[in-house]
């Protein structure tokens, strides 16, 4: 039983709680400003990693950095409670930003073909950390009112789906305490600042990426019977792949085959030997996903058979599974708890019900450990809400997550995320064991 004494502390601490917020405000503005304009690319995100590593040693955690890369891991023990895991993905894209912010980023890097790219938070990222921080500040002020183990995870490499993968590889769950939770947000670029959303069940989806080498038999563009043409092969395999998720795939299975891009020959009157395409695939459900690549196996070869191709000219499939990124599902109890406290915070008109997407996202690995651990993410509404409300009223569309156009209104988006994710940690922290 609460007794009144509890009942006025409870009371106080969330009349109080946005005022600590804003006192903290300025510093996590200032981190956002230079995360944004010093981002770096996955597996190379040292000096983000140094930061992340330095903010939390200073807020008073146990640190371990370089873990599963440049992963980075704080472990606060408040007395005896749950487990709770935080993380944050920390790093950017290869993108010119044209955003045209005066704290816009202006680093550039060599790509793997030695050309100049430009790198850029524009997935939000930089959000996502000073978000983290601001939380795990918020969550020591306020220590004397939960108790528990608080583990503060800063993942690398998420936009090429390698950094979860690598932390639980080297023990994320077996060299600290295993979470009883796992929480995460992540911005939205449809979602006004000020407000968040929720997902119950599958947030976002199974991610594959492969790769097709179509094969024939080369010759003179002016005797095509003398050939077998790989580039009509292709063509027929680009259409034919289309009836995998219209007529193979259950219609009440949401799943996406698309083929993103396709490169054959060198010259207006020679036809090739090969043909390449490459492939996105996208689905909730795993026994999707395996019929989507049984299907891509068996179309593709159907078709050179029946161009009379012989066994050694049949078609490759390439299934990158370091780069294979399942869905991730939020379990609908621990959803429903994050959305009780996120309504508590910023009050039910700031918290809306999101539909599931077809982007990928490696926090789902998380939740498909042997331990089996509860996760949820949820989405942090970034757009500047006049911007948001203009494209409402004239139909015309707003820059999308990895638009070199991108920019969050971020104090507003911040002092939602720290708000919403330390009330979240608060309640499941203090919540019945």
């Amino acid at each position: 039983m609460i007794g009144s004494s509890s009942i006025v502390s409870v009371s106080a601490q969330a009349e109080n709680f946005d005022a600590s917020v804003m006192k903290s405000m300025p510093k996590l503005e200032q981190l956002y400003t230079h995360l944004h304009q010093y981002p770096e690319l996955s597996y190379q995100e040292k000096n983000t990693s140094a930061r992340m590593a330095k903010e939390l040693s200073q807020l008073g955690f146990d640190v371990t950095d370089n873990f599963g890369g440049y992963g980075v891991v704080g472990i606060y023990k408040n007395g005896t409670g749950p487990v709770l895991m935080i993380r944050a993905d920390i790093d950017g894209l290869p993108i010119i930003e044209q955003t045209g912010k005066s704290y816009a980023s202006k680093v550039t890097t060599l790509d793997e073909h030695n050309n100049t790219v430009g790198i850029m938070h524009g997935c939000g990222h930089d959000i996502h950390m000073t978000s983290f921080i601001g939380t795990a500040e918020q969550l020591m002020k306020h220590k004397a009112d939960w108790k528990g183990t608080l583990m503060m995870v800063a993942q690398p490499a998420e936009e090429v789906g390698g950094g979860a993968k690598a932390m639980l590889k080297q023990g994320l769950f077996s060299q600290f305490p295993t979470p009883d939770n796992v929480i995460g947000l992540h911005v939205s670029a449809g979602i006004p600042a000020g407000k968040v959303g929720v997902v119950s069940g599958y947030a976002l989806a199974n991610v594959d990426s492969v790769d097709i080498t179509i094969k024939g038999k080369s010759g003179h563009g002016a005797y095509p019977h003398l050939t077998i043409d790989p580039v009509v092969l292709a063509a027929r395999t680009v259409l034919a792949l289309q009836t995998i998720p219209s007529r193979e795939v259950s219609p009440l299975e949401p799943n996406v085959v698309t083929v993103g891009s396709i490169h054959g020959g060198s010259k207006h009157n020679i036809i090739s030997n090969q043909v390449k395409l490459q492939l996105t695939l996208r689905s909730y459900n795993p026994e999707v996903r395996e019929q989507q690549i049984a299907a891509i196996k068996r179309i593709t070869k159907g078709i050179a058979i029946s161009a009379g191709l012989p066994d050694e000219l049949m078609p490759e499939v390439y299934v990158h599974d370091d780069e294979t990124i399942p869905s991730t599902y939020n379990e609908p109890q621990l959803a429903a708890k994050v959305q009780a406290s996120i309504e508590t915070e910023l009050g039910k008109q700031n918290v809306v019900i999101a539909p599931p997407v077809m982007a990928g996202e490696d926090f789902g690995l998380y939740g498909r450990t042997d331990q089996n651990v509860p996760i949820t993410l949820f989405w942090l509404g970034a757009v500047e809400p006049a911007a948001y409300q203009a494209s409402l009223d004239s139909g015309e569309g707003l820059p999308s997550l990895h638009s070199s156009l991108f920019a969050p209104d971020y104090p507003l988006t911040i002092k939602t995320g720290v708000r919403a994710m330390t009330r979240t940690a608060m309640d499941l922290f203090n919540q019945k064991q």
